[in-house]
């Protein structure tokens, strides 16, 4: 065998190599079938010495050659469309990182509640017997304030700041006074009734405005502690509104989940943008390989370099 037909050969084997890579990357089976037909081609030439090899040669330069510069160039472009959505995916993880170190989770949310109920009713209690005494002994708990501090920007309903005023509305004929707090007087007669037996109910936040919702644990009663001047009020639960009391989804948690999602969305896109093809290129290819699977290929060599011409059209142009 002589020397130019080895070298030939060889060069021939090296491109059906990188077409096949092309062909597993795409995962595209007119691709496959091309790849499939050019070993076909290069194995016939092989196996008959009487056929010219440098048509093997003519055969790759003006097709295989120029599809495989087509695809590369495809394929980079992908993967630089699909790496601006890694990005964006590790951008989203790096900030769910941040978000779930910071989170105050949904289970810390429901047993502090109980905590802060407890420490609300030992307050009222106290408050009682110093407003009774006329006393200048502290009533709050201690910390009383450090709940609302923790979950009022991911678990407190927000309210628009009229209602706030609306809800914090009273008249100073109808209160108790010291210098730590004001308590509705009917209110601290119902809690003196029911034996200060309250639930936390919900919070809210308008602005920076901070209010917490008590229950009366035996009656359909409700009342309001703000934590910014210790002002204690009936409340009248009609005016919040539909609140989705069973929620206890934080804020952050819901946009964590959400960032998750995305990732999930995001990921389907790049694997689906990677491997890319457009449809253009997908019927050309398709037409290119009737040619080349036809058993008299031989006679359309000649037509070869009008696809060629096609391909490296493409290569030059934004069609791609």
């Amino acid at each position: 065998m002589d020397e130019n037909r080895i070298s030939i050969l060889n060069a021939s084997t090296r491109v059906i190599s990188k077409l096949q890579l092309l062909s597993v990357f795409f995962d595209n089976d007119v691709i496959y079938k091309i790849y499939l037909r050019t070993q076909v081609i290069h194995q016939l030439f092989a196996s008959n010495l009487d056929l010219d090899i440098n048509k093997l040669e003519m055969f790759h330069l003006q097709f295989t050659s120029t599809l495989i510069d087509l695809l590369r160039i495809i394929k980079k472009n992908n993967e630089t469309q699909a790496n601006l959505l890694f990005d964006e995916i590790r951008l989203n993880d790096q900030l769910i990182d941040q978000m779930d170190d910071s989170v105050y989770t949904e289970k810390n949310y429901v047993m502090d509640k109980q905590r802060q109920a407890l420490k609300m009713n030992q307050s009222l209690r106290k408050l009682y017997q110093a407003l009774s005494d006329n006393t200048a002994e502290y009533p709050f708990s201690k910390n009383i304030n450090v709940f609302s501090a923790h979950y009022s920007a991911d678990f407190f309903y927000t309210i628009p700041t009229e209602l706030v005023y609306e809800l914090l509305q009273y008249t100073v004929k109808d209160v108790y006074s010291n210098e730590y707090a004001t308590i509705q007087r009917k209110l601290m007669g119902s809690l003196c009734k029911y034996d200060f037996k309250t639930q936390f109910y919900c919070g809210l936040r308008a602005s920076d405005v901070i209010l917490e919702v008590y229950k009366f644990v035996e009656v359909n009663k409700y009342f309001i502690f703000s934590p910014l001047n210790s002002l204690l009020l009936f409340c009248d639960v009609n005016k919040l509104g539909n609140l989705d009391l069973k929620n206890t989804v934080s804020k952050r948690e819901r946009m964590m989940r959400e960032l998750r999602d995305k990732n999930m969305q995001l990921k389907g896109s790049a694997g689906l943008i990677k491997t890319n093809l457009p449809a253009n290129i997908t019927d050309l290819l398709a037409d290119d390989y009737k040619k080349i699977a036809d058993v008299n290929f031989m006679q359309h060599m000649n037509t070869f370099d009008v696809q060629a011409n096609v391909l490296k059209t493409m290569l030059n142009t934004e069609i791609i």
